[in-house]
C-alpha cells in the first residue's frame, strides 16, 4: 500500500511539474527573461487557459493528499 502512493505521489510531482511549466507567464520574471514576454495578453485567460488552471489545482490536491496519506500510513507502519 506505501508503494502504491509513493509511485503516485512521484507521478503526480512529475504531473505538477509538467503543468506549472505550461501556464503562460504573467510577466515580471523568469519567463520575461527568456522571451516569454514578448507575447501581448489581448483579453482575458481564455478556455484552455482556465482548464489548465482546474488541471493544476486537481494534481495539486491529489499531490497533497498523497503526502498526508503516506505520512499517516508511515506512521501507524512504524
Amino acid at each position: 500500500m506505501i508503494l502504491a502512493f509513493e509511485i503516485a505521489l512521484i507521478v503526480f510531482s512529475l504531473l505538477l511539474m509538467l503543468l506549472v511549466l505550461m501556464h503562460k507567464g504573467k510577466g515580471g520574471g523568469l519567463s520575461d527573461m527568456f522571451g516569454g514576454g514578448m507575447q501581448s495578453s489581448v483579453g482575458g485567460s481564455s478556455v484552455a487557459e482556465r482548464n489548465l488552471d482546474r488541471i493544476t489545482v486537481v494534481i495539486g490536491l491529489l499531490w497533497f493528499a498523497c503526502i498526508v496519506v503516506l505520512g499517516l500510513l508511515i506512521k501507524l507502519d512504524g
